[in-house]
């Protein structure tokens, strides 16, 4: 798989998983929960210490038509506030995400692109390069569902660029969507966090602050969570654990234009007896215990 991220703390976890238990291609980046100089710095420092020798490249700095906006509130102004983080050994590979992906697909079929940031990177390559749609295994994304968090109806990595989100779940193939139903089922809670801890090593301490610093914004704002809701491993685990999961094919529209509903996506759950013919697989529930025990062990493997 490709990564495509913005760390973002959540895509920092997310980068675990991968390293873990896929076969992680490259990491590509964009604007998003922070401008894209700090989500590439983000996935450099991610990349030493998990010690890991894949492609990282830059890509999109701001949405397809939208001014770019961050997540300051969430992640702080760095992206990843909360930890002491080491100076990263190593720049970005290029600038140029798309290309690199592009170019990587048609040179080797099957590969899942999993983007857990904005889709604007994702939603460049198809315009480009729209025979990428049939060379690709499949993209697994996290993002939206049926309520939102920067609005009541959107969230943010669709709300960040629907322009983008309506060419993916447009494409015409293997889509998996893991929005808030089923993200904010895995809650980093202290008892978890206490175990990342327990890991010796830096990556371990350094994901165990960083999650202390994401989970107390989200206690902050929002009623019955008992931590932050670590949204972006699902869009992994979806692929690589998908036994821990309930998913169902549905049908999914982006909303692009609504004043109080841009960046909606609007899931047809009417029950009709002949539906409309599903888009996307969509992700509802996870066993939440099992699949923070994987990001656990995961932790645990690089912090040796």
């Amino acid at each position: 798989m490709i990564i495509d991220c913005d760390p973002g703390h959540d895509d920092a976890m997310a980068l675990v998983v991968a390293a873990r238990h896929a076969d992680l291609v490259a990491v590509t980046t964009v604007a998003g929960n922070a401008p894209i100089t700090a989500t590439t710095r983000n996935a450099r420092i991610m990349l030493d210490m998990l010690g890991i020798d894949v492609p990282l490249h830059q890509g999109a700095h701001q949405p397809l038509v939208a001014p770019a906006r961050h997540a300051p509130d969430v992640h702080g102004s760095s992206g990843l506030d909360g930890a002491d983080l080491p100076e990263p050994s190593r720049p970005a590979d290029s600038e140029h995400a798309v290309d690199f992906i592009i170019e990587t697909c048609r040179a080797t079929e099957g590969v899942w692109l999993v983007p857990i940031g904005p889709l604007t990177n994702i939603a460049h390559v198809l315009q480009v390069a729209p025979d990428i749609g049939q060379r690709i295994a499949g993209i697994s994304l996290m993002g939206g569902g049926t309520f939102g968090n920067v609005t009541p109806t959107a969230e943010f990595n669709i709300w960040a660029d629907p322009e983008a989100a309506q060419i993916v779940f447009s494409y015409g193939g293997k889509l998996v969507m893991s929005g808030l139903d089923v993200t904010h089922e895995l809650q980093a809670t202290p008892e978890r966090i206490a175990k990342i801890r327990s890991h010796q090593g830096q990556l371990a301490t350094v994901l165990a602050d960083l999650l202390v610093f994401f989970s107390d914004g989200y206690m902050r704002f929002h009623l019955n969570m008992e931590g932050g809701a670590v949204h972006d491993p699902c869009a992994v685990m979806a692929l690589t654990h998908p036994e821990l999961f309930i998913i169902t094919p549905e049908r999914v529209k982006i909303e692009t234009a609504g004043d109080r509903t841009r960046g909606m996506t609007v899931i047809d759950r009417r029950g009709h007896r002949k539906p409309a013919p599903s888009n996307c697989d969509v992700v509802w529930n996870v066993d939440d215990e099992a699949a923070f025990d994987v990001l656990i062990e995961a932790i645990g493997y690089f912090s040796k």
